[in-house]
């Protein structure tokens, strides 16, 4: 009986595999060098990747889990990561509580600061707020949130690094408040986050009853187009979207990130298409009286094009899955030596390593492909 000629491409694609596989295992040490050497690329590009979803996670931590839909901020700024030096005046807060369809207003005192830990600097994003307005830790690992001035909750990785405990003290603006509280997963790379009571931060910035932004809760009910357009009214404020912020965030840390991160995964892939290249050159010009009796009986090009390309995806593909394994255990890695360094591995990220690796393998075969293609049986049978 005849097979169906359906599965005639089938049938070709799985005898260029065993036919790869056959060649590429001829030197069993290269081939696991080559494999490992895609592996090591790709991994550098998922974990590239891995911590740029880290850093941009990290720098909307804070508005992910503080209240409100609408911030208003002093005029031209429109980020928590500005810098500005503005800060909104008391009455601001009066007359957005003032608006129709507000539910609750809550201030919030941002300011970057430098705190004496152990005679050692570090940059901390120091939080004031109110804390029956909300606006403060939302995960406490340990301890209570300040109730006094002289009051802080401090990140417990922070604290970790310097063996600080609840009841420690420490220096910053020059004041020594005391540790109340240690918070989870406000560790950052640009800073971790402090959280005090705004009075004291007031002092710390020399601002009193001033605040960076307010986070505006609507009523239920209350559109939240409607409610910004009415606070759009008010006169020395800019009112954006809370999403919008936390989009304007990301966009300043992924223009730290990006052009540094394009050179590397750039460099990454480069580097895995040459090893890809070299291996499957070799192995290809290794059999080159094969390949030259294949033409001399009549073999397409296309089949020899074939043979070659399984090669390097044979190669590349068992690297990619290698890769993935090694960017996750050098994520738990960074992440478990330096946890403020967040590394995360999304499926979209292990769709583009897996990607990458199938063009990295396109792009090393096509050296040793044109090579075969360009073989000449006569001159492989002189030889």
């Amino acid at each position: 009986m005849t097979a169906s000629p359906v599965f005639a491409p089938f049938r070709a694609v799985a005898s260029a595999v065993r036919l790869a596989f056959r060649n590429l295992l001829q030197d069993r040490l290269r081939f696991a060098l080559s494999v490992v050497g895609v592996g090591l690329s790709l991994m550098l590009i998922l974990f590239l990747i891995g911590l740029r979803a880290g850093a941009l996670r990290s720098a909307v931590v804070y508005l992910d889990n503080a209240p409100g839909s609408v911030g208003v901020f002093p005029p031209g700024t429109k980020s928590t990561s500005a810098g500005s030096a503005q800060f909104l005046a008391p009455e601001t807060a009066s007359a957005v509580a003032s608006t129709p369809g507000v539910a609750r207003v809550t201030p919030i005192l941002l300011t970057l600061g430098l705190a004496d830990l152990h005679g050692k600097k570090e940059v901390i994003k120091l939080i004031g707020y109110d804390a029956a307005l909300g606006g403060g830790p939302w995960s406490l690992k340990q301890g209570r949130e300040p109730v006094a001035d002289d009051e802080v909750v401090l990140d417990r990785v922070l604290a970790g690094r310097h063996g600080l405990r609840v009841g420690d003290t420490f220096e910053i603006g020059g004041r020594r408040p005391t540790i109340v509280g240690l918070s989870s997963e406000t560790s950052s790379w640009t800073g971790s986050y402090v959280f005090a009571l705004r009075t004291f931060v007031e002092a710390v910035v020399l601002a009193p009853g001033g605040a960076s932004f307010l986070l505006v809760t609507p009523e239920p009910g209350t559109r939240i187009s409607e409610l910004s357009a009415r606070l759009q009214t008010l006169e020395g404020a800019n009112v954006v979207l809370k999403g919008e912020v936390m989009a304007n965030d990301r966009e300043a840390v992924a223009g730290i990130f990006d052009r540094v991160l394009l050179l590397m995964v750039g460099a990454a892939f480069i580097v895995g298409a040459l090893v890809v290249g070299m291996v499957i050159y070799t192995a290809t010009n290794e059999r080159r009286a094969e390949y030259g009796i294949l033409k001399a009986i009549g073999a397409p090009g296309g089949v020899l094009y074939r043979v070659v390309a399984s090669q390097a995806v044979v190669a590349a593909s068992i690297g990619a899955v290698l890769g993935v394994g090694f960017a996750y255990g050098m994520g738990w890695l960074v992440m478990a030596a330096r946890p403020q360094f967040m590394v995360i591995i999304e499926p979209t990220s292990i769709a583009v390593a897996l990607a990458a690796g199938f063009v990295m393998a396109l792009a090393g075969a096509l050296f040793p492909a044109r090579a075969v293609a360009r073989l000449e049986p006569a001159e492989v049978f002189r030889r």
